[in-house]
C-alpha cells in the first residue's frame, strides 16, 4: 500500500504530461507558424543592442558617420518587425487557446453526464461546475502565449549566450554560474507551487459548492433562521482559500525576489570582471556595452521563465483534476460491446436481485418479481425499505451485485444504456423543472416533438387549468427548478413530460405527492391514461394509485414480504394491512364521512392492456 500511494503523485504527473503533450501535438500546425513568427521576431530584436557596439566603436569612436542613418534605419525596421511579429502572435495563439478551453469544458461537461448516479451522490454539483469551468482555464498557457513565451525566453537566451560567449567567455562563465543557482531555486519552487495550486482548486471548488447549495436552498436557510451558520462555514471555506493563496503568493513573492536578485548579481558580476576586461584591453568599450544589452537579453527571459513557469504549474495542477474527472469511467464505456435495444415491450423481470452502495451493508436482498408487459406494479414499505434502490435497478442507475434484471428476457447490464433509456419515462418525487418556459420543459422528453404534440401531452396532464391563468401561457418561465409554480403545478408538468415521451416502461416515484385532493382527481384519469398498455413501477402512499396496480410488492428490510393485489393483501391483515391502517385510512377518510368505516370495494375485472407500438431509434 505505501509503494502504492507513493507512486500516485508520479502518475499523476504522468497524466498531466501526456494531456500537455497531446494538446501541444493536437495545435501542432499552429504552434509551428507562431514558432516561426516567433524566431523572427527575437531576431528582429536583437538588431537594436547589436547596434550599439558600431555606434559606440565605429560612429562615435571612429567618426564614421556615415553610418549612423543606416543604424537607425535597421533598428526601426527591426522594431517595426518585432512588434507585428507580437501581435500576429497574441491573435494567432489567444483565439487557439479560448477554442481549447471551449472544447475541453464541452468535453468535460459530455463525460461528466455519462457518469454513473454513484459519482453524483459523492460529489456537489458546485464543485462539478468549478472543475468543468475553472479547472479548464490554465490551458490558456499551454496552447496560448505561455508555451511560447516560454520558447521564446528560452531562444532568446540561447542567442544571446553565443552573443556573449563571443564577446567576452569568462565573464559568460560567471553569468552562468549566477543563472545556474537560480535556475536551481525555480525549479525547486515549482514543485512545492504545484501541489499548492492543485489544492487551491479543491478549496475553491468545495466552497463555490456550498455557496451554491447555501443558495439553492435558500428558502430552507430563511426558514430555520440559519443564515449565521452558512457565514460561518462559507467564511471558514473562505479563510481557507485565502490561507492557500497567501501561501501561493509567499512562494511566487520569493520567485520575484530571486528575479530582481538575480539582475542585481549580473549587474555586479558585469561591474566587477566588465570593468577589468576592459581595463585589460581584452574588450572596448563598445564591446561592455553590447555585453550589457546582451546580458538583458539573457537575464530578463530568465525572469520571464519565472513568471510563465508559475502559471505553467497552476495549469499543470488543473490537468491534474481534469485526468481526475476524465478518469473516471463512464457508465456506457463498454455500449459498444452490448447489445443494440430496437424496441422494448416492456416484461421486467428480477431473479434473486441483491444490492449494496456500501460493502457489508444490504439494501435488496433476494428480490425476485416479474413484471408483465403492460402491467402496473405498485412499491410499498417504510423508509428505506429499498423501494427507490429497486427503481434505480430498474432505470439502470445501479447494476446488481447478485443476481440478475431482465428486460424482455435479457440481462439488463449487457442491454445499451443510451438506447434502453430511450425507452423509459420518469416522473420523480422532487419533479425537477429546467429554467426555461413550461412548453420547453414539456419537450424535454422529446425535443423534436411539434407544438401540437407538446399541448396535447400537457392536455393529458391537465396543464390548461393553470397555464390558462398566466398571460404568457406556455411560454411562461417558470425559474430555477420551477419555482415559479406550485408543487403541484410542477409535477403536471413532469407528468405531461413523462407522456410526450410516450415510453414503454414508466416510473411514477410519488408523482402525486403535491397534489391537493381536487388536483388529484383531475390528474388520476391522465395518470390512467399514461399506464395504459405500458409497463409501471409504482412508489406511493395514495391508495388511488395504488389500488389499481396489479401487483403490490411490500418491501421491509430490503426483502419482499408480501405480494398481491390490495384486495388480497388487506384480506391476508400482514404488514401491507398495518401499512393501509396507519397511512392508507388517513386518506379514506378525505373522502368519506368521518366516523364511518371504509370497506373497500372489490376490484373490477380489468380488459387485457395492448402493449403500445414499438419504438424505434
Amino acid at each position: 500500500m505505501a509503494e502504492e500511494s507513493a507512486r500516485k503523485p508520479r502518475l499523476r504527473l504522468d497524466a498531466a504530461w501526456r494531456e500537455a503533450r497531446a494538446l501541444v501535438w493536437t495545435h501542432r500546425r499552429r504552434l509551428s507558424v507562431a514558432f516561426a513568427l516567433l524566431l523572427v521576431g527575437r531576431l528582429a530584436g536583437l538588431a537594436l543592442p547589436a547596434s550599439s557596439k558600431f555606434l559606440i566603436d565605429e560612429v562615435v569612436g571612429a567618426g564614421r558617420r556615415d553610418l549612423l542613418l543606416p543604424l537607425a534605419l535597421a533598428a526601426g525596421v527591426a522594431t517595426l518587425v518585432q512588434a507585428a511579429t507580437s501581435y500576429a502572435l497574441s491573435q494567432l495563439l489567444g483565439v487557439a487557446a479560448q477554442r481549447e478551453i471551449a472544447e475541453m469544458r464541452q468535453r468535460l461537461q459530455a463525460h461528466v453526464l455519462r457518469l454513473p448516479t454513484r459519482f453524483f451522490d459523492a460529489t456537489k454539483s458546485g464543485e462539478l461546475i468549478s472543475r468543468v469551468m475553472n479547472d479548464a482555464e490554465g490551458i490558456r498557457n499551454l496552447v496560448g502565449t505561455g508555451l511560447v513565451q516560454l520558447a521564446g525566453g528560452l531562444l532568446t537566451a540561447a542567442l544571446a549566450l553565443a552573443v556573449l560567449f563571443w564577446l567576452e567567455w569568462r565573464l559568460t562563465l560567471a553569468n552562468l554560474i549566477v543563472l545556474g543557482a537560480f535556475g536551481g531555486g525555480l525549479a525547486f519552487a515549482f514543485r512545492r507551487l504545484r501541489p499548492i495550486f492543485r489544492e487551491r482548486s479543491k478549496i475553491f471548488a468545495e466552497v463555490n459548492g456550498r455557496l451554491g447549495e447555501s443558495m439553492g436552498g435558500v428558502r430552507v436557510v430563511k426558514a430555520y433562521t440559519a443564515e449565521p451558520e452558512e457565514e460561518r462555514v462559507f467564511g471558514a471555506g473562505v479563510s481557507r482559500l485565502f490561507a492557500n493563496i497567501r501561501s501561493t503568493m509567499t512562494g511566487i513573492s520569493a520567485v520575484t525576489a530571486a528575479s530582481v536578485a538575480l539582475m542585481g548579481a549580473v549587474g555586479t558580476v558585469l561591474l566587477l570582471v566588465g570593468g577589468r576586461s576592459v581595463l585589460a584591453g581584452r574588450m572596448t568599450l563598445g564591446d561592455l556595452v553590447m555585453y550589457v544589452f546582451f546580458t538583458g537579453l539573457l537575464a530578463a527571459p530568465a525572469a520571464q521563465i519565472a513568471g510563465i513557469g508559475t502559471q505553467l504549474t497552476e495549469a499543470f495542477a488543473g490537468l491534474d483534476r481534469i485526468r481526475e474527472i476524465l478518469g473516471q469511467e463512464r457508465e456506457d464505456a463498454h455500449d459498444g460491446a452490448h447489445e443494440p435495444v430496437e424496441a422494448v415491450r416492456g416484461e421486467v423481470e428480477f431473479e434473486d436481485v441483491g444490492f449494496e452502495y456500501e460493502s457489508g451493508r444490504p439494501v435488496l436482498t433476494g428480490v425476485s418479481f416479474r413484471a408483465a408487459a403492460g402491467t402496473t406494479t405498485a412499491l410499498v414499505g417504510s423508509s428505506g425499505s429499498g423501494k427507490s434502490t429497486l427503481i434505480g435497478l430498474v432505470l439502470a442507475f445501479h447494476h446488481p451485485q447478485r443476481g440478475v434484471v431482465r428486460v424482455d428476457g435479457r440481462n439488463l447490464s449487457r442491454l445499451r444504456l443510451r438506447e434502453y433509456r430511450s425507452h423509459l419515462g420518469a416522473v420523480f418525487q422532487d419533479n425537477f423543472l429546467f429554467d426555461g418556459t413550461i412548453a420547453e420543459n414539456i419537450a424535454y422528453s422529446r425535443p423534436q416533438a411539434s407544438r401540437d404534440e407538446v399541448l396535447a401531452a400537457a392536455g393529458v396532464a391537465h396543464c390548461d387549468e393553470f397555464v390558462a391563468r398566466f398571460p404568457d401561457g406556455y411560454d411562461t418561465l417558470v425559474g430555477e427548478r420551477g419555482v415559479r409554480l406550485s408543487g403541484g403545478q410542477r409535477q403536471r408538468v413532469a407528468i405531461a413530460r413523462a407522456i410526450l415521451a410516450a415510453p414503454s416502461i414508466l416510473i411514477l416515484d410519488e408523482a402525486t405527492s403535491s397534489l391537493d385532493s381536487e388536483s388529484e382527481a383531475l390528474i388520476q384519469d391522465g395518470l390512467a391514461r399514461l399506464r395504459r398498455g405500458r409497463t409501471t413501477f409504482v412508489i406511493a402512499h395514495r391508495l388511488s394509485t395504488i389500488r389499481a396496480a396489479d401487483q403490490i410488492l411490500v418491501l421491509e428490510g430490503g426483502e419482499i414480504v408480501e405480494r398481491g393485489t390490495h384486495a388480497e393483501l388487506l384480506a391476508a391483515g400482514g404488514r401491507y394491512r398495518q401499512l393501509y391502517d396507519r397511512q392508507y385510512r388517513l386518506e379514506s377518510d378525505r373522502f368519506v364521512n368521518p366516523g364511518e368505516d371504509f370497506t373497500p370495494e372489490p376490484e373490477p375485472s380489468r380488459p387485457a392492456l395492448a402493449p403500445p407500438p414499438p419504438r424505434r431509434l
